[in-house]
């Protein structure tokens, strides 16, 4: 046994067991989460039943079951619940129950013995509205300008149909409202702020003011031209209306134009539901959120997330090497060296938060403000960089991993064999050259694992971007198709403020919370997708110059 101990094969079996057990939970964890987030997109089968209130009277109830869990008897009749049970435990079910705007509540918990026998209506539709969340209820009937057009069983075709249309003219008027509208509104803050450019400069003429004013009512009247297209396709869309009875009776009348969709899941195959889910979980990718982000999709906030990440890998990367560079090549050993050093590795231990308020004090407050009082002059009050944005973010970021980047590199360069670098100068190679063509291609494997290292932190910090650029619905995504194309002083989403706001600031927690793990899934399919990239590129660098290594 002793020289078992002493051959060390117990530390190589326990480090073996770690690393597995590790693996093991980290798998663990992102199974939760990809079976917790995945499964919200699947159609759920919508239940009817009764329920026994406290007063003792009898209500009807319409939804989905979203969970069940065992409770105390005692906690219920505690409650005002009477249930006579002979277990000290039953179960109690969350229904989904929806129409928020007539209950008041979307979730509520309801014990399993006062529950109804559960049946499941073939005619009740699930209509997913652009406000209010869910509806459900039975369909009833369809109408048209209040004259009902289809009822009983040729409703449910009949509304699809209209739907369809409805859905056409409702992207239709998106695309005006967005692309066209908000392009006349750019051009016209563009004429705006030539005015007032001109203004500051002193060469405000009659003949700038007549030729503004005549692009301006050029604007003016195409912009007219928009509205009435827009009205006309608003009346159109307003005229089609389903009405539903809901689970205490009443029936609603609901608007087509409000619907984003609308399906029948008791009645639907296995591949309907499979078709279904594709279509739910593609929605989240590329569309944008509503309904305080609890609805929808999250685009704006994948695009967020990885231009800031690109944006933070190019500044960051130049800066780091330099330094290292500097400090291992060319500054003479000694104390001041050995001091920033220390500093350097302190400086990966400070909290992230610190150095978002560094960024909003540095960056937008002193060096934004002074960028618009000298260039952006004619935005005055209103600013342009000197307000949190997505550039101001990728350099908070920037100096936050720039740490890792510098001791990667370093490490790197210390592994260059000193063999190599004195036989380049003996060929008669500079030492510019020979760090340039032959130390640096040598340790390119570590700054790119340096490169690695602070793509996975940035791309998962939320506290300084909260100070620094990020907010819970950006108007607008930092690129489009103006000039200059990229817009560096705008606010944009990520990914991992989208989680803390949706499931921390919702006011809707229960229906948030498969959102928040389908996000936090995507998070982290984001960074390893940029690390696997970096990953690749460092490979292949490794095995271009392996044969150097091995000089």
């Amino acid at each position: 046994m002793k020289d078992w101990f002493k051959s060390g094969a117990p530390w190589v079996w326990l480090t073996g067991g770690a690393v597995a057990l590790s693996v093991l939970m980290v798998v663990g964890v992102l199974s939760l989460i990809a079976a917790r987030g995945l499964v919200h997109f699947w159609p759920k089968m919508v239940i009817e039943t009764t329920f026994q209130e406290r007063d003792g009277s009898s209500s009807r109830l319409i939804g989905e079951i979203r969970e069940t869990e065992e409770v105390s008897v005692r906690r219920l009749v505690a409650s005002g619940f009477d249930i006579k049970s002979s277990s000290l435990f039953v179960n109690r079910m969350l229904v989904k129950l929806g129409n928020r705007d007539v209950t008041g509540v979307d979730f509520r918990w309801f014990p399993e013995p006062l529950l109804g026998e559960l049946t499941y209506p073939k005619d009740v539709v699930v209509i997913e509205r652009r406000e209010w969340g869910n509806f459900y209820g039975h369909l009833k009937a369809v109408k048209e300008s209040d004259q009902v057009v289809a009822e009983g069983d040729a409703a449910w075709p009949e509304l699809q149909k209209r739907f369809n249309r409805a859905t056409d003219l409702f992207d239709q008027i998106y695309k005006i409202e967005k692309n066209d509208i908000g392009d006349i509104n750019y051009r016209l803050e563009q004429l705006r702020l030539e005015q007032r450019r001109a203004e500051l400069g002193s060469g405000l003429t009659d003949a700038i003011k007549a030729d503004l004013a005549k692009r301006r009512v050029g604007l003016d009247a195409e912009f007219l031209v928009l509205q009435e297209t827009l009205q006309k396709l608003r009346s159109a869309i307003g005229r089609d209306t389903l009405v539903a009875e809901i689970q205490d009776g009443q029936t609603k009348e609901l608007k087509l134009a409000m619907v984003a969709d609308l399906y029948q899941p008791n009645t639907m195959t296995l591949f309907q539901k499979m078709g279904h889910y594709v279509k739910k979980l593609t929605e989240f990718l590329v569309e944008d959120p509503r309904e305080a982000n609890t609805e929808g999709g999250i685009f704006p906030a994948i695009f967020g997330t990885v231009l800031m990440v690109l944006m933070m890998s190019v500044i960051v990367t130049p800066f780091g090497i330099m330094a290292a560079i500097y400090m291992r090549e060319y500054a003479k050993q000694g104390p001041l060296i050995r001091i920033i050093r220390i500093s350097v590795n302190n400086l990966a231990g400070v909290p992230s938060i610190v150095y978002g308020v560094f960024g909003l004090g540095f960056f937008v407050y002193f060096l934004g403000g002074n960028i618009d009082q000298l260039f952006f002059a004619e935005a005055l009050p209103a600013p342009t960089f000197g307000s949190p944005g997505i550039l101001w973010a990728s350099l908070t970021l920037a100096i936050l991993t720039l740490p890792v980047v510098i001791v990667s590199t370093e490490e790197g360069l210390s592994r260059v064999p000193r063999s190599v670098r004195e036989g380049s100068l003996a060929l008669g190679a500079t030492k510019a050259e020979t760090l340039w063509r032959t130390v640096l291609p040598m340790a390119s494997p570590a700054m790119m694992t340096g490169l690695i290292l602070a793509v996975a932190r940035a791309a998962g910090e939320v506290a300084p971007l909260m100070l620094v650029g990020v907010v819970k619905l950006a108007p607008a995504l930092p690129m489009d198709g103006y000039f200059p194309f990229l817009h560096l002083e705008r606010k944009f989403m990520h990914l991992g403020f989208h989680i803390y706001d949706v499931g921390f600031q919702s006011p809707n927690v229960e229906a948030a919370r498969p959102l928040v793990y389908a996000t936090a899934l995507l998070l982290v399919i984001v960074i390893v997708v940029l690390n696997i990239f970096a990953i690749r590129l460092r490979n292949r660098l490794r095995e271009n110059f392996r044969g150097l290594e091995s000089v």
